[in-house]
């Protein structure tokens, strides 16, 4: 079973709310996230991952934009 872990948006539509992402084999996690907006993808946003504390292994993902 992968592990998981919760991230903070930050900006954008979303800013303030977590997601829960699975950790890749090395213990990261995706380099985005999209996040669904009211309308589905057509209101999607992008989210990129930053590093928050790497020797502990805190991430956010930041508000990149509009995904269309």
């Amino acid at each position: 079973m992968a592990s998981t872990v919760e991230i903070p948006l930050v900006g954008g539509t979303a800013d303030g709310e977590h997601v829960t992402v699975e950790l890749d084999p090395n213990g990261r996690p995706p380099l985005t996230h999209h996040h669904l907006g009211p309308q589905g993808l057509a209101a999607a946003e992008i989210y990129e991952l930053e590093s928050v504390d790497t020797d502990r292994q805190q991430w956010r993902y930041c508000w990149r934009g509009p995904a269309v």
